[in-house]
């Protein structure tokens, strides 16, 4: 299994960006996707979940209306679109997938949300 994020960066606040995590190694579109972020010292927080097909997504409370998680099944790549962003959401963002129980996770790429 290999997750491997891409599109992190520098924004000024309010602007968007557009996270990447193309997986391989497993049958990616049988399989429920997520979106992390951490900071020092802090939890892994979850940001966003999308079923096997797309249908169903669930955000959490601090990034509903902002953060849209998406995916193609035909590329085995599950997205973040983050709008409107603030200092507050600087993280590393990590994809995860948990397959029999066990979790994987990509490398992470950054986010940073500074003027």
């Amino acid at each position: 299994v290999e997750l491997v994020e891409s599109g992190g960066g520098l924004v000024q606040p309010g602007g968007s960006l557009r996270l990447s995590c193309a997986a391989s190694g497993f049958i990616f579109s049988t399989y429920r996707m997520r979106w992390h972020r951490q900071t020092p010292g802090k939890e892994r927080e979850l940001v966003a979940t999308i079923s096997s097909t797309g249908i169903i997504t669930t955000y959490a409370d601090s990034t509903k209306g902002r953060f849209t998680i998406s995916r193609d099944n035909a590329k085995n790549t599950v997205y973040l679109q983050m709008n409107y962003l603030k200092p507050e959401d600087t993280a590393v963002y990590y994809c995860n997938v948990q397959i029999y129980y066990t979790d994987y996770w990509g490398q992470g790429t950054q986010v940073t949300v500074s003027s």
